[in-house]
C-alpha cells in the first residue's frame, strides 16, 4: 500500500502535465475548421413597399417648376353643443389663530372642498376656488360662528 502511494502522485502529476500539452495543441492548430469561418447570408431581404399616404400627394406635382412648401390640411367640426359659460369663485380668508385654523379645516371636511392654504409671518391665508357660489357663502356664515372673516368674490368668468 506504501508503495502504490508513492508513485501515485507524481503519476497524477504527469497526466495532468500530458492533458494539458495536448490542449495546448488542439487550441493552437492551424488547422481551419468550419465554425470560425463568417456565416453567410443565404436569404434576401425584400425591400418594403411605401405606405400610401394621403398627404404625398401634395408633394407630387405634375407642374415643373413648383411643389408645395407645407401640406395644409383644414378640419371642420360641427359645434352643436352650445359651450357653457364657467364662472369661478373664489372664497379668501385670514387666519392669525391656530385654533381658528383647526375649526375651520373641520368645516371644510364637512363641506367636502378643496383648499389651499398659504403659510407667512402673518399667518395663514385661505383660498378655495368654487364653481358653487351658494356653497360658498353658506361656509362663510358658518364661518362667521368662529369670527373667521372670509368673503367670496368673482374670480373668473368665461363668456
Amino acid at each position: 500500500m506504501h508503495i502504490i502511494l508513492k508513485w501515485f502522485a507524481p503519476l497524477i502529476g504527469i497526466g495532468v502535465a500530458i492533458f494539458i500539452v495536448l490542449f495546448l495543441f488542439d487550441i493552437n492548430s492551424s488547422v481551419k475548421t468550419k465554425d470560425l469561418e463568417p456565416l453567410s447570408l443565404k436569404s434576401a431581404v425584400s425591400p418594403k413597399a411605401e405606405k400610401e399616404v394621403w398627404l404625398n400627394h401634395f408633394s407630387k406635382t405634375d407642374r415643373l417648376g413648383y411643389f408645395y412648401p407645407v401640406n395644409e390640411v383644414y378640419i371642420q367640426t360641427s359645434l352643436d353643443k352650445k359651450i357653457q359659460s364657467k364662472t369661478i369663485y373664489k372664497l379668501s380668508a385670514s387666519l392669525i389663530d391656530p385654533y381658528q385654523l383647526f375649526c375651520l379645516k373641520e368645516e371644510l371636511n364637512q363641506h367636502k372642498l378643496k383648499y389651499y392654504l398659504k403659510r407667512d409671518k402673518n399667518g395663514v391665508e385661505l383660498e378655495i376656488y368654487s364653481k358653487d357660489k351658494n356653497r360658498l357663502n353658506s361656509l362663510v356664515r358658518v364661518l362667521k360662528n368662529y369670527e373667521i372673516l372670509a368673503k367670496v368674490t368673482l374670480h373668473k368668468e368665461d363668456k
